[in-house]
């Protein structure tokens, strides 16, 4: 088994072993993960935060030990916390790294770092103001930062920056923690997840107070909750039907 770390500010990961192919997720600076299959200019990879398995560009990541893996799988995330820091190479040359880029692999590429950081669990309510740091980021799918973040890249962020763990896809984070009957149950922070006509959940966002909700629809955004669904305030209409809500903390 391979294992490698990403050197690179915010890499793609994509469906297929081509440029060309689907942007399922990023690789932030720092995250690490185990190669499943490597060809001549592509490899498959897990992630070792989520589980998340797709593509990577052989030249933007750097192969580690397994002894190294095993440390940063050991070890406190430590994350940056700043919109925007820098990382500075062996040689002195200043590279940017994004909000939640993963720190712990500082020593391993020979990096230094002197920025603001965040480690450990923080309370609930945090939640709402790490959120509020993504506030009119774009929409992209398969984005995981405030340049461009897709609905679960954003709740998984806010989590992660938070120190709780979510996966990556909406159905896969609707699978996590508890389900609420009532919306008046629900907390700053628990989740509220959408489905389509079929049934399939394709939307989360992060429940406010007084019925409002947070989430990537365009930009990441702030509009009104119901029992229905997401009351957009600007097109005044439902945008999302509401299937659950989850308490994961």
């Amino acid at each position: 088994m391979q294992y490698g770390i990403c050197n690179l500010s915010i890499v793609p990961l994509r469906l297929e072993p081509s440029d060309t192919s689907e942007l399922v997720t990023q690789v932030l600076y720092g995250e690490f993960f185990k190669v499943l299959e490597q060809r001549k200019s592509w490899s498959k990879v897990r992630l070792a935060y989520d589980k998340y398995e797709a593509w990577i560009d052989n030249k933007q990541y750097l192969e580690i030990s397994h002894q190294n893996y095993n440390s940063l799988k050991n070890s406190i995330l430590k994350l940056s916390s700043d919109l925007l820091e820098f990382i500075q190479d062996e040689s002195g040359k200043l590279h940017t790294i994004p909000l939640g880029s993963t720190l712990n692999g500082l020593e391993i590429l020979n990096h230094e770092h002197e920025g603001n950081f965040t480690v450990g669990t923080k309370p609930k309510q945090h939640l709402i103001e790490t959120a509020f740091n993504y506030l009119n980021a774009p929409y992209s799918w398969g984005g995981k930062t405030p340049f461009g973040i897709d609905c679960s890249g954003f709740t998984q962020m806010v989590y992660k920056l938070n120190g709780y763990k979510l996966l990556r896809d909406a159905s896969q984070q609707a699978t996590q923690g508890s389900a609420l009957s009532f919306i008046e149950e629900s907390e700053p922070g628990d989740l509220a997840f959408f489905d389509n006509d079929e049934g399939r959940i394709v939307h989360v966002g992060i429940i406010m107070e007084d019925n409002y909700i947070i989430h990537a629809h365009g930009k990441v955004r702030i509009d009104r909750l119901d029992h229905s669904g997401i009351y957009n305030v600007d097109k005044r209409f439902h945008t999302h039907k509401l299937r659950v809500i989850k308490k994961i903390i």
